[in-house]
């Protein structure tokens, strides 16, 4: 058992969170009880994660998606209310962390996407690699826009969505950033790469794809960021000796 306040220090601290300019609020959002033996990791903070939270009576739910994000509304009614109700009823500590999790150069979910879809990393196009959010890299091995899909659908188990760049040359660089980032496609090229891995897709997309001459594959917002917050709870629990749960919220947005 640790204090909550020495666990939520470490991830600040290792995460580098107090760097990152986000659209909401890194670390402890919600406060539960001081002492934590038991952690569970989500992408989102859902009612549904929060209800495992209560069935495993976690000490503390970390997630990549947490609340109070820029621009919503602030009054806790409705669905945030009951949200909010279930974690203080059952005394639950909620901890978040945005785009520190994205870019942290060992488990964040850019570094993780890598590893599961067996990227060779080369370096970030808008930054040094744990300070920008757009990775670059090569495959293992050249190959055609519809195998590169069918082996992101294999490592992710989830189909891709394709555009195809009006092109036949193999793929050989790739550019990637999870969640919603498509609106990257445009740097990713000027880096150089054949093809672009993000999770979401806007209806310019399709557009932007085919006349840069990109391949486009859309693998999912929740797909492509289940890694890193799952990551960040294994190093909590090997770092500091808690016990951990990672539970997946199956969303095929």
């Amino acid at each position: 058992m640790r204090k909550r306040d020495v666990l939520v220090d470490a991830c600040d601290q290792y995460l580098g969170a107090s760097r990152f300019k986000d659209f909401t609020l890194n670390g402890l959002q919600v406060a539960g009880r001081e002492n934590v033996a038991r952690i569970m990791t989500g992408v989102t903070a859902s009612q549904a994660l929060l209800d495992e939270a209560v069935a495993w009576e976690a000490d503390m739910l970390l997630v990549h998606h947490g609340y109070f994000w820029k621009n919503e509304p602030v009054a806790i009614t409705g669905m945030k209310r009951q949200r909010i109700k279930t974690l203080l009823a059952h005394d639950i500590n909620l901890v978040a962390y945005h785009l520190p999790l994205d870019a942290h150069p060992e488990l964040g979910n850019n570094a993780e996407l890598a590893r599961k879809l067996m990227f060779n990393v080369t370096g970030c196009a808008d930054g040094a690699i744990g300070e920008g959010l757009l990775w670059t890299g090569t495959l293992m091995e050249p190959m055609q826009a519809q195998n590169l899909a069918s082996h992101v659908a294999r490592q992710l188990d989830r189909e891709p969505l394709l555009v195809e760049a009006p092109t036949t040359a193999p793929i050989e660089r790739v550019a990637w950033c999870t969640g919603g980032a498509q609106d990257m496609i445009g740097t990713a090229h000027e880096a150089g790469a054949q093809a672009f891995i993000s999770g979401e897709i806007s209806e310019r997309t399709t557009h932007l794809a085919r006349e840069l001459g990109i391949h486009y594959l859309a693998a999912g917002h929740h797909a492509t960021e289940r890694y890193g917050i799952k990551a960040l709870g294994e190093w909590l629990a090997r770092t500091h000796g808690v016990s951990h749960r990672f539970v997946d919220i199956d969303n095929p947005a």
